[in-house]
């Protein structure tokens, strides 16, 4: 018959077997099984295709062509990065230089224009903090982007995402071959497809995309308020398959944010960051209320589009939690970082999933025993949202950590990189359960699967920390069709 064996491949660490794909489908698992074409695995592990469910992936591929300033260890030393590169690497005429990946909660001096002015003068200058959630920009970047005098050069939420937008000047087919080029990297690692928040017409740039050819990812578009309207009119709901997209590109959810993140102090938490007590937002933010939420809420999932809520403080999660049940509809909460011990069993009663970047833990750990300092044991509370019955879903949120399932799988299960003590291992989770929360549900491939599969050079579920981030993939199929191969027939 027609199709594909993969012979002598080990599924959950067993004895080897040969899985025979056709028409895109895991059709039988067996000993012996024959076809037109063969592939000898010779032993290895095989798992099923691998999802990263946070991405913005044109936010990641510029910033593989932006200056990478996120060693710095303080506001003076990223401002010296950045006057570095603008005499090696200038930006071109009437462009601003552009950095990316600054973490500043534990700083011992603060990021202001000033710093920036005293390095990069007239020139035009923005950072782009690592979370993405803050902007930091001199004084002509100011007044090239028209927010006037401003007191620090520091601008965060809604602000930064309008200079972040701004600074898309690349053209389009430029950013779509970066885009490309981030996508086969992906597909390398094992990723068979991404729930992409990049702030765009996903539908539409993604559809444009794989007309152009890019068909390295499975893309689950996520849709944001200023498209919602468009997408509720043209019928659009949550998991539906776009024609003409060979299948890649299905309408993924309606992302709202509600607050910020942690290393931006926007976080909206329940007790004051230490140090901000008594300030305008020592809390942090909640960008939406309560009441706006609910009423969006009830909308999109009346039209059918599946509502995301990004929530990372623990009062945040709790408003979200709040909107979740009031409305009485599914959906997930991005991030769910920080929660109350009260709220972790409601994501199961609710039907709500959270949506866990485990790698930004390893970011975090440090800034997050300083913020939220006696409260770390409810950060990434991986393990307690497992065994209060919650779906988790596991993903990087790139460019803030990289894309790479590995990585996410191993801080899942490790709690730990670099040598360091594990950070709080009383939630971590093991690598069948990490697996299953990075291949929306399945552990293991069987028979009837869709033959999205990830073929490993290890046991997934004996190797160590440090194994599962330098997992060697030898290859990636996406409906049987090779998306990454080093194999040899």
């Amino acid at each position: 018959m027609t199709g594909l064996v993969l012979r002598n491949g080990r599924i959950d660490g067993g004895d080897p077997v040969d899985l025979l794909i056709d028409d895109g489908v895991v059709v039988q698992i067996g000993i012996g099984l024959t076809c037109d074409r063969s592939i000898d695995l010779e032993g290895r592990h095989v798992v099923p295709g691998l999802w990263d469910d946070h991405v913005h992936l044109s936010q990641h591929a510029l910033a593989q062509h932006r200056v990478d300033v996120s060693a710095a260890g303080s506001a003076s030393e990223a401002a010296a990065i950045m006057a570095a590169a603008a005499m090696v690497r200038p930006p071109e005429p009437g462009l601003p230089l552009v950095g990316v990946g600054f973490r500043d909660g534990l700083w011992p001096d603060s990021p202001t224009a000033t710093v920036l002015n005293a390095v990069t003068g007239v020139l035009p200058t923005v950072l782009i903090s690592a979370d993405l959630h803050c902007c930091w920009l001199n004084t002509a970047a100011l007044d090239r982007f028209g927010v006037g005098a401003h007191p620090t050069g520091i601008l965060r939420e809604d602000d930064a995402f309008r200079i972040t937008e701004s600074l898309r000047d690349v053209p389009e087919s430029v950013l779509d071959g970066w885009v490309a080029d981030a996508a086969r990297t992906a597909a390398s690692r094992g990723v068979v497809g991404v729930v992409d928040f990049e702030m765009a017409d996903n539908l539409a740039v993604w559809s444009r995309r794989i007309a152009a050819g890019s068909n390295s990812l499975r893309i689950a578009a996520g849709i944001y308020t200023e498209h919602v309207d468009a997408a509720i009119a043209a019928g659009h709901r949550t998991g539906q398959i776009i024609p003409g997209t060979q299948g890649l590109l299905a309408v993924g959810p309606f992302k709202i944010l509600i607050d910020g993140s942690l290393n931006t102090r926007t976080a909206f938490c329940v007790d004051e960051y230490p140090g901000l007590e008594g300030q305008h937002h020592s809390h942090g933010m909640l960008t939406v209320s309560p009441d706006a939420l609910v009423p969006v809420l009830r909308r999109v999932s009346d039209a059918g589009l599946l509502p995301a809520v990004h929530a990372i403080g623990d009062d945040a999660n709790r408003i979200a939690l709040d909107a979740f049940e009031t409305v009485g509809c599914r959906g997930r909460i991005e991030h769910a970082q920080l929660l109350r011990d009260a709220d972790l069993p409601r994501f199961a009663a609710l039907g709500v999933v959270a949506s866990v970047q485990p790698e930004q833990a390893m970011d975090d750990r440090d800034v997050a025993d300083r913020y939220w300092a006696g409260r770390t044991s409810r950060a990434f509370a991986l393990r307690s949202l497992l065994d209060a019955g919650a779906t988790v879903v596991l993903g990087s949120d790139a460019p803030v950590a990289p894309p790479d399932p590995w990585i996410t799988i191993a801080a899942a299960v490790v709690r730990t990189r670099d040598g360091l003590e594990a950070w709080h291992p009383e939630q971590s989770i093991t690598a069948v359960e990490a697996i299953a929360a990075s291949a929306h549900g399945r552990y293991r491939v069987a028979a009837g699967d869709f033959a999205d599969l990830c073929v490993v050079e290890r046991d997934p579920l004996t190797a160590t920390g440090s194994e599962l981030r330098a997992m060697p993939v030898a290859a990636t199929l996406i409906a049987g069709r090779f998306t990454h191969n080093s194999l040899t027939a």
